[in-house]
């Protein structure tokens, strides 16, 4: 590799430039004619220009001078903007592109927030929501920005945040035998169940819970994501269990009924997750706020199921 010049001679470049004499640079460093005199000779070596000759009483620029004014002028200032600390976030002109992942659970809950509020305070930002699948930490340490979910196992270089918990309902239609009912959990285990799992997983935590009371339950279909499994359960007069969030949505939107699990089940925490190049980004940091301040207006009921580790049917 180039040996790289001593780049400490870049100011007195610019200031001999400008002031086209050796007297007015070394006034300007705050060094003595002498030291500035030596820098001079150092630079035309480096350079291989003399830079300043004489012309009458005084100094003018060569050729090679002239033409490398405004080249040092805009290295030194990009130089010197690269050293000063970061400027005030300014989200009303911020032009940025966030990539999240996450599954359909989230999604649906905290996405049409964080748009609302991204359109609101930064319309420059764009926000690029991605499915969870095989997931894997050294992701966010390029192509993803953000990770919400459940995260296991961290490498050292991965940041997280606690958002909160999240915990299971069920939903059956609205028109359903049983949309009404306050289920025991004899009445919950003869219903027929949809799960959700990516892996196909039939057995869970709610098998565990309803074999300690002696009871079983029937699965009739697993689903891969929550949004499915609320379609199949409005077909069908099937209990899908889904986030307790997430059923609240669902059913603003679809005509379900929301029960409760008559179990007694675990809250899960849900957490996001960033690499530690993005953890000081002012722009990151409102981002990773935002969120959390939209999980925390959603009050006690529970979020959504963030991604799971490695499979979170139930």
């Amino acid at each position: 590799m180039q040996r790289l010049p001593d780049m400490n001679l870049l100011p007195s470049l610019d200031a001999l430039l400008r002031a086209g004499s050796v007297a007015g640079a070394a006034a300007e460093m705050r060094i003595s004619a002498s030291a500035m005199s030596r820098a001079l000779g150092r630079l035309r070596r480096v350079v291989g220009d003399e830079l300043l000759v004489p012309s009458g009483r005084g100094l003018t620029l060569t050729p090679r001078a002239r033409e490398l004014q405004p080249r040092v002028e805009a290295a030194l200032a990009s130089a010197l903007a690269a050293l000063r600390p970061q400027p005030e976030l300014e989200l009303g002109v911020l032009k940025r592109e966030f990539t999240l992942r996450t599954n359909d659970g989230v999604a649906v809950m905290f996405g049409p927030a964080l748009t609302e509020r991204v359109l609101r305070e930064a319309p420059g930002v764009r926000l690029r929501l991605l499915p969870e699948g095989e997931e894997n930490p050294a992701d966010l340490r390029d192509r993803i920005d953000l990770d919400v979910g459940q995260m296991h196992d961290l490498p050292h270089d991965i940041r997280t945040g606690r958002l909160g918990e999240y915990s299971y309902a069920a939903v059956a239609r609205a028109d359903g035998p049983y949309a009404d009912e306050r289920l025991t959990p004899e009445r919950f285990a003869a219903l027929p169940h949809i799960t959700v799992t990516r892996r196909g997983r039939v057995r869970s935590v709610v098998d565990e819970r309803l074999a300690e009371l002696g009871l079983a339950r029937d699965v009739l279909a697993t689903a891969p994501t929550y949004t499915a499994a609320c379609f199949f359960a409005l077909r069908s007069d099937a209990l899908a269990l889904v986030p307790r969030r997430f059923a609240i949505e669902a059913a603003r939107a679809m005509p379900l009924a929301v029960l409760d699990i008559p179990l007694d089940l675990p809250a899960y925490p849900l957490v996001q997750a960033w690499h530690l190049r993005v953890d000081t980004d002012p722009a990151h940091r409102w981002l990773r706020g935002a969120l959390a301040e939209i999980v925390t207006a959603l009050g006690p009921t529970g979020g959504p199921a963030g991604q799971t580790a490695p499979d979170a049917a139930i």
